[in-house]
């Protein structure tokens, strides 16, 4: 049974179609999912490993509860602070922010300078010389004057 008025489908959704399955659009999602999985690794990285040993060489500060109080009650971590409804400014998640943003731009330096040392691009397609260039056209003028070559057996 067809419907009362035939459905044509938008000219935009193969066009759509067309892009998404693209091989560019695929490496693209691809790299999104492995960034966004190395977030949260450089954000354990940064937390966990870096802050802690930071916060001891300059006696003992813990990033993560650096902050300054504008409005509210002052309380001891900002978790607490946060939950008093308290108005802070995060100068210690900044500082997480910023190591960790510095972490991954040096992770993409050296892997795009890797990729560029295992020089990745397509190669280099060559011109033919004038020589070679002319005993091409001599050998297509050949074949073209001899006809098909009929072998029998």
């Amino acid at each position: 049974m067809q419907p009362p008025i035939p459905l044509k489908r938008p000219a935009w959704v193969e066009e759509f179609m067309a892009f998404i399955m693209r091989g560019n659009v695929v490496d693209l999602a691809v790299g999104i999912i492995i960034g966004a999985a190395f977030t949260g690794i450089v954000n354990s990285l940064v937390r966990d490993l870096i802050n802690p040993i930071i916060g001891l060489l300059i006696g003992g500060i813990d990033f993560s509860n650096l902050y300054i109080t504008l409005r509210g009650p002052h309380t001891d971590t900002l978790e607490q602070a946060r939950a008093a409804g308290a108005v802070t400014l995060n100068i210690g998640v900044f500082i997480n922010a910023v190591i960790q943003f510095v972490i991954v731009g040096f992770a993409i330096f050296w892997l795009i300078k890797a990729l560029t040392r295992l020089h990745l691009s397509a190669p280099e397609v060559k011109k033919p010389t004038a020589d070679q260039a002319l005993l091409t056209e001599i050998r297509d003028i050949l074949k073209a004057k001899q006809g098909p070559v009929v072998t029998t057996e």
